[in-house]
């Protein structure tokens, strides 16, 4: 395999042929029925062979439906638990690191993303085991370092997990970050840290579809980020 000598985490180049306006309709379609049948307990594994099947779907354009589909249940769920950005003062938050930092840099490169059902934003990026910092990846740090900061949070303990690999190196650069800008922040990595995330008391920064199910509070972060200081960003809405 060779190495990933990406210097952007922007579109795939047939993303688009992919999500152009004429096939927008069919993808929402699409959408739509994966969370009706993920509603009434179907697998996603299955119902998403099942409805790509029927429409013809790229795998790209798949991993998208799957990203922006939820079951009835789990869009509940998710509204239930979610907190306005004005709670967030005086409390404590946990940041899901790779999933949020990804994101931005994806808005940042110009890549593809998607608003799901569920109210978040969600990119098509893919780690794979392995992370590699792109050129907007200290720019993505200090935007979210600033929009952080305006939410007056006690501390922020980000998550990094440890199987992926450059996990260590992104952590000292995040930590390098905070203090040069004095933000009150810890960096952890850790071997599960969707499970540490979504046990902690402290209010949740992801968007990944099994931590917010299992969170007690969270914050939709990256859309509030997006909308207001990358309004320029390749957005598409599937939220069916």
């Amino acid at each position: 395999m060779s190495p990933d000598l990406r210097r952007h985490r922007g579109a795939h180049p047939q993303d688009g042929d992919f999500f152009a306006a004429g096939q927008l309709p069919v993808l929402r379609t699409a959408a739509s029925e994966l969370s009706w049948l993920l509603t009434r307990g179907y697998s996603m594994k299955g119902t998403l062979k099942l409805v790509g099947d029927r429409y013809t779907l790229t795998d790209r354009q798949r991993l998208a439906i799957s990203r922006a589909a939820c079951s009835d249940q789990s869009k509940e769920q998710r509204a239930r638990t979610l907190i306005s950005s004005d709670d967030v003062a005086g409390k404590d938050l946990i940041v899901d690191g790779f999933n949020l930092l990804i994101t931005i840099e994806a808005a940042l490169s110009r890549g593809l993303l998607i608003i799901c059902r569920d109210g978040c934003i969600r990119d098509l990026s893919s780690v794979h085991g392995s992370y590699r910092s792109v050129d907007e990846t200290e720019r993505a740090i200090k935007l979210i370092g600033e929009a952080i900061k305006t939410l007056q949070p006690i501390s922020v303990r980000w998550m990094l997990d440890r199987p992926i690999s450059n996990s260590g190196r992104l952590a000292k650069r995040i930590r390098d970050a905070a203090r040069r800008e004095e933000w009150n922040w810890t960096v952890e990595v850790v071997f599960n840290p969707d499970a540490e995330i979504s046990a902690s008391e402290r209010i949740v920064i992801s968007s990944d579809s099994h931590v917010l199910d299992e969170s007690a509070r969270w914050l939709n972060f990256n859309s509030l980020l997006i909308e207001k200081q990358l309004d320029q960003s390749w957005l598409i809405d599937l939220s069916c």
